[in-house]
């Protein structure tokens, strides 16, 4: 590819929580489950930090959909392209684990839409995470200091900003699945 799209090379931005930001999350669940339905295993999940209240978020809904396996990929792309929403080539995305749309509405990131086999630990990860940051406040505030460091510091690297989130990603699921430890 020569040329990029602005949505592709957009800047890392983390801004303040916005109330409709869930709002928002829920619709595109519901019009994903009935564009989607018949590829779909379990509804759609608003998930990543917008699904989070009060928590810093770059201003893009993630939602993810468990599909029997990945090759519904390009026929799904097809059905969401009228509402502005690309494919990211799998050699692009380097996550073999998953299949990423981008919604796009102006040039700029609106929505990601993650596809996951049903089977997949990354879909279970992403509600845990979503889940406990809900319950805990104190981590709500810690994972919105980090993400406001790693936008200054990775501002027009994604995948810089993304890797940085990491251990702390970890850390949370690691606790979830060892209650108690600290």
């Amino acid at each position: 590819m020569s040329e990029w799209p602005t949505w592709a090379t957009e800047q890392v931005r983390v801004r303040p929580p916005e109330e409709g930001w869930q709002r928002r999350g829920a619709q595109l669940c519901r019009e994903l489950d009935d564009v989607l339905s018949r590829w779909l295993v379990v509804p759609t999940q608003h998930v990543g930090s917008t699904a989070v209240p009060g928590l810093a978020a770059k201003p893009i809904i993630d939602v993810q959909a468990a599909v029997v396996d990945l090759s519904c990929a390009d026929a799904i792309a097809q059905g969401l392209s009228p509402a502005g929403w690309h494919l990211v080539p799998a050699d692009l995305d380097a996550r073999p684990w998953r299949r990423f749309l981008v919604q796009v509405v102006d040039d700029h990131r609106t929505a990601h839409l993650h596809l996951l086999p049903a089977s997949s630990p990354r879909w279970a990860e992403q509600v845990a995470f979503r889940d406990a940051l809900r319950a805990d406040p104190a981590l709500v505030r810690r994972y919105a200091e980090l993400k406001r460091t790693l936008a200054i510091e990775h501002a027009t690297d994604r995948e810089a900003y993304t890797e940085g989130k990491a251990d702390f990603v970890r850390m949370v699921l690691d606790n979830q699945s060892s209650p108690g430890q600290e």
